[in-house]
């Protein structure tokens, strides 16, 4: 299991560094991303992860393809799949770049697998549009809106060294409870 950085470590709160598009593609990227990858996979609860959340300074952040499932498309779509477990893939994000958010704000639940079991309400732009690169090394721009486009500036705020407990108000502790030997995160 690859352990995820948690609040406190000082890699969380420097401004990551670009990656240089020239070695996008590497070994050196790819073993990075495999390892966001599997943090990512390894939280039940996680949606994305930034590389300074595995203690890689580099401007880099992972969309877990849970954040894209549909509730009501999903059982539909994993029935036409004959490798019904992943449906979409991971996104990966090189170097992301906020091109465009909406005026409109709402204020949004978030939690964070760096800042284990807190939530709070951040003030988020309903739509959110992002410039970044693959990990092919190919730029794309990307626009969306609800839980994408949070999930873009949270993580975007991970690369300028920013924990969304710095934005959030009613910020509580909710740790995880067991029932019948299950893991639950509260709502």
């Amino acid at each position: 299991m690859i352990p995820i950085v948690q609040k406190g470590n000082p890699v969380l709160r420097q401004v990551a560094k670009e990656v240089p598009i020239s070695i996008i593609g590497t070994a050196k990227i790819s073993k990075i991303l495999t390892r966001m990858k599997k943090a990512l996979d390894s939280q039940e609860d996680g949606v994305a992860i930034a590389a300074p959340q595995i203690g890689e300074s580099l401007r880099v952040f992972v969309v877990s393809e849970r954040a894209l499932d549909v509730p009501n498309d999903i059982e539909k779509r994993r029935k036409q799949l004959k490798n019904p477990a992943k449906i979409y893939g991971h996104l990966v994000f090189i170097n992301p770049c906020l091109t465009k958010i909406s005026k409109v704000k709402v204020l949004l639940e978030e939690g964070c697998l760096s800042v284990r079991y807190a939530y709070g309400k951040v003030r988020r732009a309903g739509k959110a549009t992002v410039k970044a690169w693959n990990e092919k090394g190919e730029s794309f721009t990307r626009g969306a809106s609800g839980l994408l486009a949070q999930i873009y500036q949270h993580e975007i705020d991970h690369l300028d060294g920013v924990l969304f407990t710095d934005k959030a108000v009613d910020v509580k502790e909710m740790p995880p409870e067991r029932q019948n030997n299950e893991l639950r995160i509260r709502n």
